[in-house]
């Protein structure tokens, strides 16, 4: 494919941003080479000769270094675009996180993206490329049932500032993207969630959860947002952020002008959780005793 532009993205399932992401590229003459897991649905992509469409488990470092391998062949050494896009979600309030939930959610989410510029960077600084983080509002924001989510978009954006400084010399580019909620599937394993008996939040919030996290996640479309961010990703120099889809607005403004206190009766109002003030019972606890080694 000697002369093509070349475009990495991961996480490109059916339904997805990375998905419609693909699409925008291709049509900007783009040659995209798109992820998905091992065993994942993958029809959506293979109706188009300008996608090439590979496995890829981003928490397998083994696996990325493989893959890298894999495309400096397909680009001859020079990748002009790489897409973090792949990412879950965990929806639970904070003092109720599984420790291993947790860590699978960072794997995904940050160390993922981390191994993709370890082991893709020097293809990058060949084309004189750009790096491109798909980020969240969360990551500026203490979204009520999702500070695990948020913690880990907020690690990632600092991690690809700091690379941006750092990467600059070599003519790399980086770009983050604060998106709003956009209309996707990511919620899909969260649709049936509830809050676990012992929680402190159980008697008064668990109704209000459950619908929570059976909500639509947003009302821009992912065709939409993916022309907003390659429009932005074609510019000689792209934003530092790039703000984009629902609510973004809002919370930019909140942030910028307010300051941080501001999230706590902003939040608090919208989930409700005046509720809580007031209940003793708080759920049910858990008491542990160990018994005495003999």
């Amino acid at each position: 494919m000697a002369g093509s532009k070349y475009c990495l993205i991961t996480g490109c399932g059916n339904g997805g941003i990375g998905n419609a992401l693909a699409r925008e590229f291709v049509a900007k003459g783009y040659h995209v080479i798109a992820t998905v897991l091992p065993g994942e649905y993958r029809d959506h992509l293979l109706n188009q000769s300008d996608i090439s469409v590979f496995d890829l488990d981003v928490t397998d470092e083994s696996m990325v270094r493989g893959f890298s391998n894999t495309v400096a062949k397909i680009t001859n050494g020079r990748l002009d675009i790489l897409v973090n896009n792949a990412g879950i979600v965990y929806t639970m309030p904070a003092v109720d996180t599984d420790i291993a939930h947790a860590k699978r959610l960072f794997d995904v989410n940050f160390f993922g993206p981390l191994s993709m510029v370890h082991h893709f960077h020097r293809q990058i600084v060949a084309a004189k490329g750009l790096i491109v983080n798909v980020g969240s509002i969360a990551s500026v924001s203490p979204y009520v049932y999702g500070s695990v989510y948020n913690a880990s978009k907020a690690a990632l954006v600092h991690f690809m500032d700091t690379l941006r400084v750092e990467m600059r010399y070599f003519d790399v580019r980086v770009m983050n993207v604060i998106s709003g909620e956009i209309n996707t599937t990511i919620l899909r394993h969260d649709k049936e969630r509830s809050l676990p008996e012992r929680s402190i939040f159980y008697d008064t919030m668990n109704e209000d959860y459950k619908a929570h996290c059976r909500r639509n996640p947003g009302s821009s479309l992912p065709s939409e947002y993916a022309k907003a961010v390659v429009k932005q990703a074609m510019k000689r120099n792209p934003k530092r952020w790039f703000w984009y889809g629902s609510n973004t607005t809002t919370v930019w403004a909140l942030r910028t002008f307010f300051g941080q206190w501001v999230w706590e009766p902003v939040f608090g109002g919208m989930f409700n959780l005046k509720k809580v003030r007031g209940q003793p019972k708080g759920g049910r606890v858990e008491v542990i005793i160990e018994q005495p080694k003999v």
